[in-house]
């Protein structure tokens, strides 16, 4: 009689602390949280919480899908747990956090790419990094002005969003400020970017590369269909095929694409929670293996264990 009466006290301890008017935190393993993310990573991210949430059937994220800058604004006013983003805090973005007591976090998750597509109709599926940079400083606006050049008529860039992650890599890459007097055409998102060079040879769309790089993927296959990945060099003059790279796995590790940029997830999260849970998922073996499998190149490789017996 005795236990059963401290088993009692106990649980009608508990039923009032549920009862304390404070919402439940979530916590690893379950729990609702807002996500933000670029637009150009949605095939990672959506994979990746979709793997989690497998394991976790309690554990639910909202994602939002919006530009990077926008995405980080959400994280910064709280609207947000984390995003996954390109770059990392700035300074008056880390004073945010600082102001309200936050110790953030920014973990690197892997090496991804802006990919460069054109209509298969254009054979032009080679160009160096300086030709490129000619590009978007207006010294070359027709494809027959590019070296090996055999597509008529002007180079329409194709990104998908005025403050897209994509333009914005682009852009400080080549330390371009001004883009007035450029053929630039913005979409809403990466597949309608891809949509856009698949119906316009003289197109040159911009992407983040896990749009096109599962090949596990059918719809991966859908939206490589009637498109080129156009190879670039570092060099100046290149002499052969062997000079220019494109933007998948090997080539992102190796650190040969030109093109290559971080993925990050930061964090406000001041607790053991769902934010946290993700992240540690992410960076064990479980998520390193299928940012390999969406071709990026994970910060923390997947090791795999071969026992042999005779």
């Amino acid at each position: 009689m005795i236990r059963s009466g401290i088993g009692g006290f106990a649980l009608l301890l508990g039923l009032l602390g549920c009862d304390s008017g404070k919402p439940a935190l979530d916590n690893p393993s379950r729990g609702s949280i807002v996500i933000a993310a670029d637009e150009s990573f949605r095939p990672l991210v959506t994979q990746l919480t979709s793997a989690y949430s497998g394991i976790y059937p309690d554990a639910h994220f909202k994602i939002i899908y919006t530009p990077e800058q926008e995405a980080i604004n959400l994280m910064l006013k709280d609207s947000a747990r984390i995003a996954f983003t390109t770059r990392m805090l700035s300074t008056n973005e880390k004073a945010v956090l600082n102001q309200r007591k936050i110790v953030g976090s920014t973990t690197k998750l892997a090496t991804d790419g802006v990919a460069l597509i054109i209509n298969k109709a254009n054979n032009d599926s080679l160009l160096t990094m300086s030709e490129l940079k000619q590009v978007f400083t207006g010294k070359l606006a027709q494809w027959s002005q590019l070296k090996d050049g055999n597509q008529s008529g002007p180079i329409t860039l194709v990104f998908d969003n005025n403050n897209s992650s994509n333009l914005d890599f682009i852009l400080h890459t080549f330390g371009i400020t001004d883009v007035r007097g450029l053929r630039i055409f913005t979409t809403k998102s990466n597949r309608e970017v891809i949509d856009f060079v698949r119906k316009n040879p003289s197109a040159l769309g911009f992407i983040g590369v896990n749009w096109i790089s599962d090949g596990d993927e059918p719809l991966t296959a859908e939206l490589s269909k009637d498109l080129r990945v156009v190879g670039i060099s570092s060099k100046e003059n290149p002499t052969k095929r062997a000079d220019y790279f494109q933007p998948f796995q090997e080539d992102l590790g190796m650190q040969r694409y030109p093109l290559r940029r971080p993925v990050y997830v930061l964090s406000r999260e001041s607790h053991p929670g769902l934010g946290g849970g993700l992240v540690n998922y992410v960076m064990r073996d479980a998520g390193s293996l299928i940012i390999y499998k969406l071709g990026l190149w994970p910060s923390i490789a997947y090791n795999r264990e071969v026992n042999l017996r005779k």
